[in-house]
């Protein structure tokens, strides 16, 4: 082999040197499959699975595997709506019963993947954390022999001393906040440290999300409860209408709270395209922690919970209770109470149904039970609008019912809805001409069932009630200030560039000193070559140029956008 083909070969070793352990991904190594046996076979699988590509593959098909989890409806969320699933694909329901499908999160497959994902970015954390640590405490490589070949090259000559070249460009890089130091007859200086440090938040941001979800899936609560003015509730699960938890739930770990639902209120756009559009929604409450704590009164408003030691209450939902007193045909009350009905509609068109279960006795003295549906609308908009409100606040309520009697039910021992009525064993009450009694009530108006069977009687006072749902998640904070630290990491990772630059400073056989500067970067950007140009600029003023042989002015100074060397590695 010839010389020039020996140098050229020693060149490229070093620029190989000189741009090396730019980043702490690990080494691409050609990777020979193990001989049989434990130990081997081990090993070839902790290399596939702690490389970067594995994780990467991990976390795709961890968000493809949460796809049906949010298509497909879950036993954890919502069984009921499993069940008619079931009934409606009997076909396909069996299929997706062995695949897991209805409970996604707490499946085998989305577990092995979950936590082989873990154990990956652990594996891949570690000794990159290590290699990190280990550049940061070395120095930044000395210069190659040739740094022309480097990417981004500029060169002059001065009368200045070599020595006090190198100190100009030592002082001026530390200012620069470049980790800097002298190696040689050249100054060798390195920044963008935060890129691999935020390459490494990023990935350890991703292990806090996973651990923060997996606590929040298995030790979260979520109920609701719907609460009339005046009413009471109590953190314990006996107090929910609907509660669901976590597998690792225990009822121990309800936070102890209570609070009473005092007012709500709830204005409305009374003109304008907007009209009927919700512009208040707020409940005045009064809480206490703990079963002697001190009361406090806060107002709830929607996506402003109230938060207690890691539980929040939210306020989701809002109707009307109109309180209804039902006489028997004594005149005896035998039930008196704000009833709470379902809105349909944007307008608050509500539904429900009075069920008087004890102490009813009709004209005869037969003991019956009653069951009273009930149509209620804030707003009543006259003969043409007697099935839907015009408005959503109380500005003409008006309660339609349609009783019943007979046996409700109840007695059978199967659970039935508080907002249903089951009229197999109920007979209807007749008007006058014999068809279905039904009758439209104003506030403070009664009605009168046939036969002296009693009153039913719309009370003046309308209630509001308010639904709310309380959510206890554990992680919820970690998995937010995970997400952050990913982004910022991310970003760090994406937009910080570590390069190195070398100034070397030697006197030639002329007795003039010869700079050379050069710049490397990770990857191909414009960044290191205006950089460079911006120092070389700098430092031309402390060492300016030496004057030409045959002219008496100094040489010019370095472009500042300095140009990639010609033949330059890439």
């Amino acid at each position: 082999m010839s010389k020039t083909d020996t140098g050229t070969g020693r060149d490229r070793d070093e620029l190989g040197a000189a741009g090396s352990r730019l980043s702490t991904a690990p080494q691409e190594e050609a990777v020979s499959l193990p001989g049989l046996g434990v130990i081997g076979w081990t090993r070839w699988f902790w290399r596939q699975l702690t490389s970067m590509r594995v994780a990467l593959l991990l976390l795709l098909l961890l968000s493809l595997g949460a796809i049906p989890g949010s298509l497909i409806p879950q036993t954890g969320a919502d069984a009921t709506k499993v069940e008619d699933f079931r009934a409606a694909h009997r076909t396909l329901a069996p299929v997706y019963d062995k695949l897991g499908l209805f409970h996604v999160y707490s499946s085998v497959w989305f577990s092995a993947i979950y936590i082989l994902l873990f154990v990956s970015l652990i594996g891949c954390i570690i000794p990159r954390t290590w290699q990190f640590v280990g550049q940061l405490r070395g120095r930044p490589p000395g210069a190659p022999r040739r740094l022309d070949r480097l990417p981004a090259y500029t060169t002059w000559t001065t009368t200045a001393d070599p020595e006090q070249v190198r100190a100009a460009a030592l002082g001026l890089l530390k200012k620069r906040r470049f980790r800097a130091h002298t190696a040689g007859d050249a100054v060798a200086a390195e920044k963008g440290y935060l890129r691999e440090l935020g390459n490494l938040v990023f990935h350890i941001a991703l292990i806090v999300l996973l651990i923060a979800f997996a606590s929040g899936q298995l030790f979260k609560s979520d109920g609701t409860k719907l609460m009339v003015e005046g009413d009471g509730f109590s953190n314990a699960l006996p107090m929910y209408d609907d509660f669901k938890s976590g597998s690792l739930f225990e009822p121990d770990d309800l936070v102890p709270f209570s609070f009473d639902l005092e007012d709500f209120k709830g204005t409305y756009e009374l003109t304008g395209p907007n009209r009927g559009t919700p512009r208040t929604f707020q409940a005045k409450i009064r809480y206490s922690k703990g079963a002697y704590g001190r009361q406090t009164t806060t107002t709830v408003k929607v996506n402003e919970p109230l938060e207690i030691d890691g539980s929040k209450v939210y306020l989701v939902s809002h109707g009307y209770a109109p309180v209804i007193t039902v006489r028997d045909g004594t005149g005896k009350v035998v039930y008196r109470d704000a009833v709470p009905l379902l809105p349909l509609d944007g307008n608050v068109t509500s539904q429900g149904v009075v069920k008087v279960m004890d102490g009813y006795r009709d004209a005869k003295g037969k003991k019956e039970q009653l069951g009273i549906k009930a149509f209620f609308l804030p707003t009543y908009g006259g003969a043409g609008m007697e099935i839907a409100s015009a408005f959503p606040a109380l500005l003409n309520p008006v309660l339609n019912l349609e009783p019943y009697h007979g046996d409700l039910g109840v007695d059978s021992g199967l659970p039935q809805s508080v907002y249903q009525l089951d009229k197999t064993h109920m007979k209807d009450f007749k008007d006058a001409k014999g068809a279905q009694l039904r009758v439209n009530l104003k506030p403070g108006e009664s009605m009168e069932l046939p036969n002296g069977a009693g009153t039913v009687t719309f009370e003046k006072d309308v209630k509001e009630w308010a639904g709310f749902e309380i959510v206890q998640e554990p992680g919820g904070g970690w998995a937010l200030g995970g997400a952050l630290a990913a982004i910022l990491g991310l970003a760090g990772s994406l937009f910080i560039q570590r390069r190195r630059v070398w100034v070397r400073a030697v006197r030639g056989d002329d007795g003039v000193t010869v700079v050379e500067m050069a710049g490397l970067g990770r990857s191909e950007s414009a960044k290191v070559p205006e950089e460079l140009g911006e120092l070389a600029g700098h430092l031309y003023e402390r060492a300016p140029g030496a004057p030409e042989p045959d002219d008496a002015h100094p040489a010019p100074p370095p472009d500042r956008h300095v140009v990639p060397a010609e033949g330059a590695e890439k």
